[in-house]
């Protein structure tokens, strides 16, 4: 089904910090990520669609999320524009302590495509609580990334598998996962500029 609205694109916490492998779990799933990401803030900057950015600032004094070290920094590649609202939160939710949900009420924003990291942490949170507060929610599985986890009983789980599965409990329960192309097509009716390359 295609949107009928100019849809909100929210970036969640697309950070320096995450850039160090090592600290997240050593593997990250998804190279094209950072090019994905691009891509999408293009369009939405293109067609002069509303853009969000989210970042992380935690409290923990090791942390490198925090908001007094360079690691806090969103990529310069995605480095937010004036009328691109920068929200700080320091929960796994968007929604959390930030005024995200009063300016989407405030603009009318019905509509909201996710990306970012990670998949099975604060994206998920964000998009299972848009999803529940009557959101239409497009999560772009491929412009999200995650990494690898050790369970309880000490395996090793790998990127992509967590990736995969945290896209199969999300889809058609909280949002319709996406990919790239596939947003495409749903956007191009309502855009003026090209797609995502």
């Amino acid at each position: 089904m295609k949107l009928k609205q100019s849809p909100t694109l929210i970036l969640i916490d697309c950070q320096e910090g995450f850039n160090d492998w090592s600290c997240w779990g050593g593997n990250r799933n998804n190279s094209s990520l950072e090019q994905n990401l691009q891509g999408l803030l293009e369009l939405w900057r293109t067609n002069q669609w509303p853009v969000v950015h989210i970042v992380h600032h935690s409290q923990d004094p090791n942390s490198i999320l925090r908001r007094d070290k360079s690691s806090g920094g969103i990529w310069p590649e995605l480095t937010p524009k004036a009328d691109e609202p920068v929200m700080v939160k320091r929960e796994n939710s968007a929604f959390i302590g930030t005024e995200l949900e009063v300016y989407l009420r405030r603009n009318n924003a019905k509509n909201l495509v996710l990306a970012g990291l990670t998949t099975n942490h604060c994206v998920s949170t964000t998009t299972r609580m848009a999803g529940n507060m009557g959101y239409d929610v497009q999560l772009v599985g491929d412009a999200c990334a995650t990494f690898d986890r050790i369970g309880p009983n000490g395996v090793t789980y790998d990127a992509q598998l967590i990736h995969e599965v945290c896209l199969s409990d999300l889809h058609g329960e909280f949002c319709q996962v996406v990919g790239i192309s596939e947003l495409d097509i749903k956007l191009g009716h309502i855009g003026t500029g090209t797609g995502v390359s």
